[in-house]
């Protein structure tokens, strides 16, 4: 089979032909059809992510390994199966949840094996999507998608359920105001899903005309270009000065947090969630008398996985897919996500 691969960092994936994977026991190999591309690609790609004082961390650090095929949005159909596998056939359509923990750990045990300590994540620690196929360690990370394209469907298992884990952690009420930082893929599947469940007054926050009207599109209520106005005026002048209740932050640069903070009613929530990277400087004085939270938001469950394809079926929110790319196109598909050509979600498909 043909893969992309991550060989040196920061230059070109390299085509390679390996060896298809024959699933034993409870594994199940993919056929690959679409791969969505993410920004989290990129940091692989990079070799690392800014830490304070811009001192990069090292994605080997972290235990990642090179080579390695990047790609944890996976959509495709059951290519063969190991001889324990219940409950699938072949050709059946199923989206991917990749963010596999080692199944001991206390996140693990309560079904957070997205928060594992020791995490196995496809296409970060272990081969993923940017391949003709991709072999899954256990069938119970399979949900089947059905009518569902496969195009649409690869972003729910990342770019959708990071954006739907930070609307859960964020606590939002109908009658709260939320700042939405960034108008990417995931900003434009937070306003989505903050408009369906909370019923929040959405005001999106971006530097880039056509993603913030496409975030108009997709359901937020207000728009604000910070590199044309002050961002911190204009949403204090659309609260009427007191401030919004909460910002999910998909960028979360020391830039963007900064701003963040000076947006804030009393017992406001920020939820950062993108890994950008950099470091905050806090009064810590105000933290307690106005009562803020600063809350870490990580992907999401497979349950939470499970429940985006119900919503996805029912048309309640659908990924915005801008771009489509071939296998030999993976460097032109990062590198056009990397300088903000992307809006919304970029998909190859091998």
């Amino acid at each position: 089979m043909d893969a992309a691969r991550i060989v040196k960092i920061k230059e070109p994936l390299e085509i390679q032909s390996l060896e298809t994977p024959k699933p034993r026991g409870s594994q199940v190999l993919i056929k690959v059809e679409s791969a969505g591309v993410c920004h989290s690609d990129i940091h692989l790609w990079d070799g690392g992510y800014e830490g304070i004082g811009g001192q990069i961390i090292k994605t080997t650090d972290r235990g990642v390994k090179y080579p390695l095929t990047p790609g944890h949005e996976v959509a495709g159909v059951v290519e063969s199966m190991g001889e324990e596998v219940e409950g699938f056939a072949k050709n059946d359509k199923i989206l991917v949840f990749p963010w596999i923990g080692e199944g001991l750990c206390p996140a693990c045990r309560i079904g957070e094996e997205n928060l594992c300590d020791k995490p196995r994540s496809l296409g970060v620690y272990n081969d993923g999507g940017y391949a003709e196929y991709v072999l899954v360690p256990h069938y119970k990370y399979l949900a089947r998608i059905n009518e569902l394209d496969t195009d649409t469907s690869a972003p729910l298992s990342c770019s959708a359920l990071t954006a739907y884990g930070a609307i859960k952690n964020a606590h939002l009420k109908p009658a709260d105001n939320v700042v939405i930082v960034g108008a990417g893929g995931l900003g434009l599947m937070g306003i989505q899903l903050a408009k369906a469940i909370s019923g929040a007054r959405i005001i999106s926050l971006d530097v880039n005309d056509d993603k913030l009207k496409v975030a108009k599109q997709s359901g937020a209520d207000f728009t604000v270009n910070s590199s044309k106005v002050d961002p911190v005026k204009a949403i204090m002048e659309l609260t009427g000065n007191l401030g919004v209740d909460a910002v999910i932050d998909f960028v979360n640069a020391s830039k963007t947090v900064e701003t963040d903070m000076q947006m804030l009613r009393r017992r406001a929530r920020v939820v950062l969630v993108g890994l950008f990277g950099g470091a905050l400087q806090l009064n810590l004085v105000t933290m307690p008398t106005r009562a803020y939270k600063l809350i870490g938001s990580y992907t999401g469950s497979m349950t939470d996985m499970i429940e985006l394809i119900s919503l996805a079926q029912r048309g309640v929110i659908k990924p915005v897919i801008s771009n489509k790319f071939k296998l030999n196109q993976a460097t032109e598909a990062l590198t056009m996500l990397k300088e903000g050509k992307i809006i919304g979600r970029g998909v190859i498909n091998p």
